[in-house]
């Protein structure tokens, strides 16, 4: 019978989009594949991406755009919002200096399975949002979820709202955060580079200045191997759209 027939129809769409969210999760080819997760951008170009979470910071910050500057290199910024209230003078100053200023949430708040709420995710994003807008007087398209914390309800809503997921190269992890040593940030940073990757560090790391002494060994010898450091948004522009994704 025709109702039976949509009934059953109804079923299978009820069970495909449960399966969907609480499912096994998609992985780094699906969203990769799509657009709509950015690890890494396949190239040519000895281009690569140097990115600082959770900042600014009216101490560290400074630092490293000074020694970015030395270096006639750019970076991305993914700052939390309530920081960017604290502190915007760091920020206008990335702005004035040519670097990028992206969305890492007001709160910086982890949206792991338990705790991707749209709702949530979106406030947070928007809360930001205006932040940034209201000191850079600018917009950017790149948002990075705190930890790394992703599934499709970060996605799509991040989509929503007008932004694409950027995390990092797994193997440019730097974890500053965890104050593993100079020489530790320095060595995953240089005995990895490659073409395209987009380097994870931290401008807020609490009592700690490892990040900048890194860097004062990392920027030079990156421009001595013929690297150019920029934006993520420039990095984009040159990705090589027929080349396989890379994988670590």
């Amino acid at each position: 019978m025709p109702v039976s027939r949509w009934k059953l129809l109804a079923l299978v769409i009820g069970v495909a989009a449960l399966a969907g969210f609480s499912g096994k999760p998609h992985d780094r080819n699906y969203y990769e594949s799509r657009g709509e997760v950015v690890w890494e951008v396949p190239m040519n170009e000895k281009l690569i991406a140097l990115t600082f979470d959770d900042g600014p910071n009216p101490k560290t910050t400074p630092r490293i755009l000074e020694l970015l500057k030395r270096y006639e290199a750019k970076a991305t910024f993914f700052v939390i919002g309530y920081r960017v209230d604290q502190f915007p003078n760091v920020v206008k100053r990335e702005i004035a200096e040519g670097h990028e200023v992206a969305n890492h949430t007001y709160n910086h708040v982890y949206f792991n399975r338990k705790a991707a709420n749209p709702d949530k995710i979106a406030s947070e994003l928007q809360q930001a949002q205006q932040r940034i807008e209201a000191v850079t007087h600018q917009t950017c398209p790149w948002f990075r979820p705190p930890g790394g914390y992703y599934n499709d309800v970060v996605v799509n809503t991040a989509r929503k709202n007008g932004y694409t997921v950027v995390l990092w190269s797994w193997h440019q992890d730097t974890k500053d955060w965890q104050s593993p040593g100079v020489r530790k940030i320095v060595d995953k940073v240089l005995k990895n580079a490659r073409n395209g990757d987009i380097v994870l560090f931290h401008d807020h790391v609490e009592g700690s200045l490892q990040t900048v002494e890194a860097l004062e060994t990392i920027l030079p010898e990156l421009r001595r191997r013929g690297f150019r450091m920029v934006t993520v948004t420039e990095l984009m522009k040159h990705k090589r759209y027929n080349s396989v994704q890379r994988h670590q």
